[in-house]
């Protein structure tokens, strides 16, 4: 991709045209002081979509311009990507919704399409998905203690279900396994809608699932149990579950609920979009959102962002190479 930046000073003629010329060439334009694009990778409707759609409208009212969704669903998020490096430029007006296969889809990939530490710039991470251990409401365990012992009694005996290979879910189950040296079979779904229907007739025994997919209401109907959390701390829709680190298992998993850009932005520029999108993500109407779909406000700047896409990157080759993990 050709990277052009524009000379506003140029030297066309007599010398006494440069000081008029050069003025401008120095200032730099506010950001923003156009609409801006912001491509979500899935469809229109899901808890994702409805995230990126509410800091658009904090954006928008705080910023002064049009922050516009454009809906490019496909691959688990990789066609909004693709979307983006082909069609963004370094200038701050055309951003996207980060997905975790920015990180997973090169490792898994014959041909990746993309490097996540050269070919993006990731701006600000704004919230954090809340991962869960479900099974269903009459399951014999009581807690998440109970089924790991089992597991391990009955080694190739259970199966848990992911939203799909290379999901946050599935990539830190498998870190689970191996420090526990657990043995249990992954079943890839193809997103919640499948998921649940799975747990509830009995095919399925265990699932990691997200709260902002209608898990909910089947916990609250007392259909199913929520017997542990990936986040940092507890949450507030299911306070009886422990979170992973007070089982004593050194694994968070948040996803990657932030925004990013194509690479080569000037670092005066990547500091203005994050100031301004770190206005809009404490919005209060925002953080209303976030908390609504039961996740986290989770702050990084664009070099702590930078750093932790580096660390899951790391992170995930060691699964995808341990378990030989190919996108089919």
């Amino acid at each position: 991709m050709i990277r052009r930046r524009g000379l506003l000073a140029t030297a066309l003629g007599a010398p006494a045209l440069a000081p008029a010329l050069a003025t401008p060439a120095l200032a730099q334009a506010p950001w923003p002081n156009r609409p801006v694009r912001l491509i979500a990778p899935w469809p229109a409707g899901g808890s994702a979509d409805m995230m990126a759609r509410a800091l658009a409208e904090s954006a928008s009212r705080h910023l002064g311009q049009p922050f516009i969704i454009d809906n490019r669903p496909g691959a688990g998020g990789v066609l909004g990507l693709q979307t983006l490096l082909n069609e963004g430029r370094p200038d701050g007006y055309t951003l996207v919704q980060m997905p975790t296969a920015a990180i997973s889809h090169p490792l898994m990939a014959s041909r990746p399409l993309f490097d996540p530490l050269v070919d993006f710039t990731w701006l600000i991470h704004v919230f954090g998905y809340l991962f869960t251990i479900v099974v269903r409401a009459d399951a014999p365990w009581q807690s998440f203690q109970e089924l790991l012992a089992d597991v391990k009694a009955n080694p190739g005996k259970f199966d848990y279900g992911t939203p799909g290979v290379g999901s946050p879910g599935h990539m830190t189950m498998e870190q689970l396994c191996g420090a526990q040296g657990l043995q249990w079979q992954h079943v890839p779904y193809r997103g919640s809608a499948e998921i649940q229907p799975a747990l509830l007739s009995g095919s399925l025994k265990i699932s990691v699932d997200t709260s902002g997919s209608g898990l909910v209401q089947l916990v609250e109907a007392g259909q199913l149990r929520v017997l542990a959390v990936m986040s940092p701390q507890r949450s507030k829709r299911f306070p009886q579950a422990p979170t992973f680190q007070e089982l004593g298992l050194d694994l968070i998993q948040i996803g990657s609920g932030g925004y990013g850009t194509v690479k080569g932005l000037d670092p005066e520029l990547t500091a203005r979009i994050h100031a301004g999108l770190k206005t809009a993500m404490f919005d209060p109407a925002h953080l209303a959102t976030i908390d609504r779909f039961d996740m986290q406000a989770v702050h990084m700047d664009s070099a702590e962002y930078t750093a932790f896409a580096r660390r899951l990157y790391g992170q995930y080759g060691e699964v995808v190479r341990r378990l030989g993990l190919k996108l089919g």
